[in-house]
């Protein structure tokens, strides 16, 4: 009988690390960012009928980047959780950190079962508050930890190069077509450097509007409503391109 080789647990969970990081890695990117008025989702995606973007609740959107059949388990998941807590409680009692603490508990327990391979998934859990100042959003890694973002946020397989654009270049208070500006503009780049350009039927784009008067915030833009926005967002950037004031 031949003795089996034996792999340090460091060893395996490294293993098990870089695993899901190469899934991930295949996977398009996508962006979260603050605006004025709630927060918005922007990544490419050519399929219209499977969706990286989704509502959880009222004030509660999902994002995900990875193996689609994977995150959407963990999406279903998420909303079985989030309609049972609100009907057994308070539709208050739903929240983002709550949900993200449910989705760091499977991932985790998944990452380290040598029972089955990791997830390859990287997920974004948002909530848009009263204010700016109450908004969460929550990015969660293929093994289950827990990451409080503020502003800007983006998962997949350029999220590296995306991420530091928008440190860069976001700020607080823009206007809904600023920051979808700003998205595409980040998710155009490449790893080189170089740009590309999304045409506007490869996006997928929803925002959770804090202005809405219905309950459910979420909502997707999509058609001549996205056309309008990103011709908005082109004009303010070639006005204040041209503002003769920026030349003080």
């Amino acid at each position: 009988m031949s003795t089996p080789f034996y792999v340090s647990p460091q060893q395996a969970m490294a293993d098990r690390a870089e695993y899901a990081r190469k899934g991930i890695a295949r996977g398009r990117s996508l962006v979260v960012l603050q605006f004025a008025d709630g927060i918005v989702f922007v990544g490419e995606n050519p399929s219209r009928a499977l969706h990286k973007f989704s509502e959880i609740y009222d004030r509660i959107g999902f994002a995900a980047a990875g193996k689609y059949n994977e995150y959407e388990n963990l999406r279903i998941g998420g909303v079985r959780y989030a309609d049972m807590r609100g009907y057994t409680y308070d539709r208050d009692d739903v929240t983002a950190r709550g949900l993200a603490n449910v989705y760091a508990q499977t991932l985790g327990t998944i990452f380290s079962s040598a029972a089955e391979k990791p997830y390859e998934v990287e997920l974004v859990v948002a909530e848009v508050g009263e204010t700016p100042e109450g908004d969460q959003i929550y990015r969660l890694p293929h093994d289950g930890s827990i990451v409080d973002e503020h502003g800007s946020v983006a998962v997949g397989g350029n999220a590296e190069t995306i991420s530091t654009y928008l440190d860069q270049r976001h700020e607080d208070g823009m206007s809904l077509a600023e920051a979808l500006k700003l998205a595409v503009q980040a998710l155009s780049r490449d790893t080189n450097g170089s740009e590309r350009e999304i045409p506007a039927e490869r996006l997928e784009v929803a925002v959770l509007d804090r202005t809405r008067p219905q309950q459910r915030k979420f909502k997707r833009i999509v058609g001549r409503q996205l056309g309008r926005l990103l011709e908005e967002g082109g004009a303010s950037t070639a006005a204040e391109a041209e503002d003769p004031d920026d030349e003080e």
